[in-house]
């Protein structure tokens, strides 16, 4: 199983964020869309960023609520792991579990072409052990 079996399921929409918009401006997409990152992009679907609930509090940790008026780029994740439709699952979670995080942007030709997170990952990744149990009992009646 991999990526692009997760994309064909959830579609390969993307919410994104210039690096010159402020963190209020991020914090209102993130709630108004109930999702945990926006990829960053100069709106050529080229990555240049990420960022997070988690880089946002960092954020607001470090410098209280002027934070809010400071742009993206102040805030974001600039070195962000990617991934291709064609990593499995497994090198998917691979690279969460490594990097603790729980959103991996989708590159294709070096543009954005969609993004997973954990719960797409661990959704799939159960449907996937749902089957194989499946196919194991049928495999023992059948036999």
């Amino acid at each position: 199983m991999n990526v692009k079996a997760i994309l064909e399921d959830k579609g390969r929409a993307v919410e994104t964020i210039g690096p010159d918009e402020t963190l209020t401006v991020a914090i209102n997409r993130l709630a108004e869309h109930r999702i945990g990152a926006l990829v960053v992009t100069n709106g050529d679907r080229k990555v240049v960023g990420i960022v997070s609930e988690r880089d946002i509090v960092c954020a607001m940790n470090k410098h209280g609520a002027a934070a809010l008026e400071q742009s993206v780029r102040h805030a974001m994740t600039a070195k962000v792991n990617l991934c291709t439709e064609n990593h499995t699952i497994n090198q998917v979670m691979e690279i969460m579990t490594t990097g603790r995080f729980r959103h991996l942007p989708v590159v294709k030709n070096g543009q954005l072409d969609g993004i997973v997170s954990i719960g797409d990952v661990v959704k799939k990744r159960i449907e996937e052990v749902e089957r194989e149990a499946e196919e194991i009992i049928h495999y023992i009646w059948a036999g």
